[in-house]
């Protein structure tokens, strides 16, 4: 009897999965470093009336989908451990979403408004 998902290449889906978990790690990162610094607040200020949201969110769907299309063309036709991709995958979401809470930002950064 074959195994539910043996020789199915599940790269694809992987790929698709983690790039997800990069983009939004990397929103947190560049949210906490904009509180961090006032030269990347501004770095990160694209469009003025949005202030640097609008960066920051540039910054991580460029991030997310460079790294989709480089691990999906890696991985597209692989069958990848799932269960591992799926975990780093939640590691990055769950430090992605602490990024971007503001109580981490009054602990390390005293200027924070």
């Amino acid at each position: 009897m074959n195994k539910p998902n043996s020789g199915l290449a599940n790269g694809a889906a992987g790929a698709t999965i983690l790039a997800a978990g990069i983009g939004i790690f990397t929103l947190g990162v560049s949210t906490t470093l904009k509180a961090s610094s006032e030269v990347i607040k501004k770095i990160l200020s694209f469009y003025v009336p949005t202030g640097p949201l609008s960066g920051q969110t540039t910054v991580a769907v460029v991030v997310w989908l460079l790294v989709w299309i480089v691990l999906h063309q890696l991985w597209k036709n692989r069958e990848i451990n799932f269960r591992k991709i799926f975990a780093i995958t939640m590691v990055l979401i769950v430090l992605g979403f602490l990024g971007g809470f503001p109580p981490l930002f009054e602990v390390f950064f005293e200027e924070y408004e």
